[in-house]
């Protein structure tokens, strides 16, 4: 991590907008850790406890109802049968014209007029309003180990005061692991992970990953980048950090390796003048708010004299997944068709 607050700041904006991450935040020292795997209510004293993914075991004193989580955190569990009091982090866009606020990508299926949003940006984290919801458990990502996505750096040791956290992983692991384990938080706080429209879920994603696999083995001269613009830079991802493009690789899409990563080891920057020094068939465009879409990126020359531009062969990449399977089977979907139909251009 970068040694001084500048070059932190400007590696935290840089991964916002490359769609990797250094949270923020710390452990939570009253939780503690313990050599147990503990992720299940107590039958017995109704206490519930769980082993989170920096290894810490959060207990309450009963299972918790009043969660506040990272929005595509909460989107996750509810997908799961959780439903949250609040949530942080990118949750809703407001039209400038008429103040009409319409779900972010990253909220799902979300009733975002039912959840109390104390934080819609970078940075926003209403502690008095977190007060008001009586939290009692905290529950965000961790792209970097020990970090928590979306807490702010200035304010975590009150925040993290209030409540217990859990932090799961939305990096270095590969997306069913990531699944599997947000399946598992969620069964602890009460859920039937078990109904059949999540093993119907789950089989579309299986089913969706094996036509991956079939279509990465037909194509595999076909070059795939994971990008992301902003209006200065043009964010080539590596596709060993990230859950979703690590199991893309792992399915055999050949992906685009940048050679000259960012001190983090996520991505590296490319001036819009050298925008073409990866030769790319496909395009994964970061389909967050924070990142420039194809809409916008049309004024940028350089950027519609690429290939797979003028191809036609760009498509978006959600960047920061919903962690259920309802969630993520359609964007395997959406890769494998991308793949089927992808001609090579570059």
């Amino acid at each position: 991590m970068p040694s001084n607050a500048r070059a932190t700041h400007l590696t935290r904006r840089g991964l916002l907008a490359a769609g990797s991450a250094l949270g923020l935040g710390a452990a939570l020292a009253a939780c503690g850790t313990e050599k147990k795997d503990a992720s299940t209510t107590s039958e017995k004293s109704g206490s519930w406890e769980f082993k989170d993914d920096r290894g810490q075991v959060v207990k309450t004193k009963s299972v918790p109802k009043n969660i506040v989580a990272f929005t595509g955190t909460a989107a996750a569990l509810k997908d799961f049968g959780i439903e949250v009091k609040g949530v942080f982090g990118p949750t809703y866009v407001e039209d400038p014209k008429t103040k009409e606020k319409k779900p972010d990508v990253q909220a799902g299926d979300l009733d975002i007029t039912k959840v109390k949003v104390i934080g819609n940006v970078w940075g926003e984290f209403k502690i008095e309003e977190y007060l008001k919801l009586q939290p009692e458990v905290l529950i965000t990502d961790m792209w970097e180990k020990n970090d928590l996505w979306y807490v702010p750096a200035e304010q975590k040791d009150k925040i993290l005061k209030i409540a217990p956290s859990v932090a799961l992983w939305a990096a270095d692991k590969s997306m069913p692991e990531v699944l599997q384990r947000h399946a598992d938080l969620a069964a602890s706080l009460g859920a039937d992970v078990k109904t059949k429209q999540i093993l119907d879920d789950k089989a579309r994603f299986e089913a969706a990953a094996e036509r991956v696999r079939k279509a990465a083995k037909g194509k595999k001269d076909i070059k795939v980048l994971i990008g992301s613009g902003s209006p200065d830079l043009f964010y080539v991802s590596t596709p060993v950090r990230p859950t979703d493009t690590l199991y893309f690789k792992e399915l055999g899409v050949n992906l685009v390796v940048p050679t000259k990563l960012d001190q983090g080891g996520w991505f590296e920057g490319l001036s819009w003048e050298n925008v073409d020094k990866y030769a790319a068939d496909i395009i994964m465009l970061d389909n967050r708010t924070s990142a420039l879409q194809p809409e916008a990126l049309k004024a940028k020359p350089t950027w519609a004299a690429l290939p797979a531009v003028k191809a036609g062969q760009v498509i978006p990449r959600v960047t920061e997944p919903v962690y259920s399977y309802a969630k993520c089977a359609p964007l395997l979907e959406d890769l494998a068709k991308a793949l089927e139909n992808a001609k090579k251009v570059a």
